[in-house]
């Protein structure tokens, strides 16, 4: 079978063999689609993108341009292979998360807010340095955030299902949560860690702790979240939120302690090279007939 793969990119480079379809010769929104066989959604283009996934009768691989795959399991069909981006944000998220942690520690929105009306405010902050951090989610973006940590003097500890890699188990989580100065949520979203962070855990926070969010939303519950920001005993810094994006109006925009960033953990100028350079080695193994990479759901067990 002929393999016919849609990118957002029109001088992508694919292997001879693969017929190569992008927006320049087949516009997403009006072409006919029935032809393709190997999927990447656009960037960004959330929902909307994966919808035209219906469209394509002869799909056999979805691949995602980012690591995040939970919106993509409901348009999987039999025989469908799912990858993910794996690696591709390792390098932009891990340094929001970094960035987020700082900024919320040393009091950058005070100092923005302070600017934006002229005030010399001085007032002393935390620092990152001496702080206890936990990093619960040690894949590959979470482990990036322990290297990028390694050159402050903090303790960073790693939380896993798994325990690889020299992480904790997540069965030994809540004892270490109330020890944690910081902790960073850079974990999957699916039945076990929905709501991992509800009033019951946020309360296990030791008392000025920092809550980062660069994972997804709906791993914390938002509204145990805003009574304890506005309780004044622990701060956030997120850069996902459930519901998303935020409505004006919400009660989490005006909370006490809380950065909020618009989603852009992976949207840097370090995406596109990555994203480039993942899927071109994904077509080249596919033009050969080896095993894909980064792959979520196996297509092919089904058959």
């Amino acid at each position: 079978m002929t393999e016919v793969v849609w990118t957002q990119w029109d001088d992508l480079k694919v292997p001879a063999g693969l017929t190569k379809l992008s927006p320049a010769n087949t516009p997403i929104e009006s072409a006919d689609l029935s032809s393709i066989t190997f999927y990447v959604p656009s960037y960004m283009g959330g929902r909307p993108a994966l919808e035209h996934s219906r469209a394509m009768p002869n799909l056999r691989y979805l691949h995602m341009p980012n690591a995040g795959y939970d919106d993509a399991m409901e348009f999987l069909r039999p025989g469908m292979t799912l990858c993910n981006g794996r690696g591709i944000h390792d390098a932009s998220t891990a340094e929001l998360a970094v960035g987020l942690t700082i900024a919320s520690l040393r009091g950058f929105p005070t100092f923005v807010r302070s600017q934006d009306k002229g005030e010399w405010t001085h007032a002393r902050y935390e620092s990152i340095n001496d702080k206890r951090i936990g990093v619960v989610g040690f894949g590959s973006i979470g482990q990036t955030v322990a290297r990028n940590l390694s050159g402050f003097d903090v303790e960073v500890i790693g939380f896993s299902k798994s325990g690889r890699d020299g992480s904790i188990t997540m069965d030994k989580f809540d004892s270490y949560l109330p020890t944690l100065d910081v902790v960073i949520l850079i974990l999957p979203l699916n039945d076990e860690s929905r709501n991992l962070f509800d009033a019951k855990r946020l309360a296990l926070m030791k008392d000025g702790a920092l809550l980062v969010n660069v994972a997804r939303g709906p791993i914390v519950n938002t509204d145990a979240l805003v009574a304890e920001l506005n309780s004044g005993r622990i701060m956030a810094a997120l850069d996902v939120t459930d519901p998303e994006p935020l409505p004006a109006g919400h009660p989490l925009w005006s909370a006490k302690g809380v950065l909020i960033a618009p989603h852009v953990g992976g949207n840097t100028s370090a995406f596109e090279p990555r994203a480039r350079k993942l899927i071109q080695s994904q077509l080249e193994l596919l033009a050969s007939g080896k095993t894909l990479k980064n792959i979520i759901v196996d297509g092919s067990q089904g058959k």
